[in-house]
């Protein structure tokens, strides 16, 4: 387990910065990609939550660094922690531009999240598959079905305009 990482964590620095400092230390490569997906998978819960959310500001801005661990973060889609579950598929949905054919593997996987009773878990499965609609044109035809059929269901607002912007 890295320590650097843990230091980081279990600092008295609000959520916030400890997310801005670590999304730094991986994009300055002062901890290693390798190293962190390491850590995540091993974290206790609080601290896998907050990894998840560093993936999804590291993916928007270094998206070259977790591609390589895509694989490994497709099934962490469907955790038990809501946390990873609105940070890995957001992260994917920020990698779907960049590896369209490995984050399409995803798919089932976010179909699930798209039922789940939290929203923010909904809205987050909503960004990710509207990301493969717009970047993976052979997942766009099996997509487009499903997402008008979660749309029909869908009964939040903002959930649902996630999936109207994106058939557009």
């Amino acid at each position: 387990m890295s320590q650097a990482i843990l230091d980081i964590l279990q600092s008295a620095r609000k959520p916030k910065e400890k997310t801005e400092i670590l999304t730094q230390a991986l994009g300055r490569k002062k901890i290693s990609a390798k190293e962190f997906m390491v850590f995540f998978k091993t974290a206790r819960d609080q601290d896998q939550g907050s990894c998840a959310d560093v993936m999804k500001h590291l993916s928007a801005e270094h998206p070259e660094l977790l591609g390589p661990f895509i694989p490994d973060l497709i099934p962490c889609v469907t955790s038990r922690v809501n946390r990873v579950k609105w940070g890995v598929p957001e992260a994917l949905g920020n990698l779907a531009e960049k590896y369209p054919e490995q984050v399409a593997k995803a798919i089932p996987n976010l179909l699930i999240n798209a039922q789940d009773p939290s929203t923010v878990v909904r809205w987050c499965a909503a960004y990710a598959l509207a990301a493969l609609l717009r970047h993976h044109p052979k997942a766009r035809k099996t997509l487009e079905g499903k997402i008008k059929g979660i749309i029909i269901r869908e009964k939040n607002n903002g959930v649902r305009k996630v999936y109207e912007k994106a058939l557009k």
